[in-house]
């Protein structure tokens, strides 16, 4: 089975969000642990009181198809595992919580490894998306602000746009002799 080198950014690829949560599905995690899915869901089993509804869950068949619908558009190139290409059960989705449960559960070397750098790369992803909505609500307050005064250069500026739209629209002058 091919393992992955636990680094953000051959983890964040992996990662879906799924009703309203940032998941990983159990077969790429078997195959970051080195495991095979079946082994890692039966650990889980044996388990199963540590993975409650926030912590893991199994899709439902509208989530799996667009999963497979994704997954076959995509070119995810860091996992070629035979379950990836074909799921012959609806997978599991472990969510943050979910993952760092699965670390008491699996305690190989490996395990650990990889747990810590999925935990980073979920804070990376946290960091983003937070990043992200400073932005958007800081020009938003620009264009709340500076609307008025830039009323002027924003007309312009379309004005300039449709000058220049309407001499492409008109027949161009050939070039060349009349006879």
């Amino acid at each position: 089975m091919p393992t992955i080198t636990p680094k953000p950014e051959d983890l964040a690829p992996l990662i879906f969000m799924i009703r309203g949560e940032k998941v990983l599905l159990d077969t790429d995690l078997a195959a970051l642990y080195g495991v095979e899915a079946r082994a890692l869901n039966q650990a889980v089993a044996r388990n199963r009181n540590r993975f409650p509804g926030d912590f893991m869950f199994r899709l439902t068949a509208e989530e799996y198809e667009r999963v497979r619908e994704r997954l076959s558009m995509s070119s995810r190139s860091v996992m070629t595992s035979p379950q990836r290409r074909a799921f012959r059960y609806r997978p599991y989705a472990f969510t943050e919580q979910g993952v760092a449960m699965l670390s008491s559960v699996l305690r190989s070397p490996r395990a650990v490894e990889v747990n810590i750098a999925i935990m980073r790369t979920f804070v990376q992803l946290r960091r983003l998306m937070d990043s992200n909505r400073d932005l958007a609500r800081k020009i938003e307050a620009m264009e709340e602000k500076y609307d008025e005064q830039f009323a002027v250069v924003f007309d312009a500026i379309k004005k300039l746009i449709a000058d220049d739209n309407a001499r492409k629209a008109q027949p161009k002058r050939r070039i060349g002799f009349v006879s």
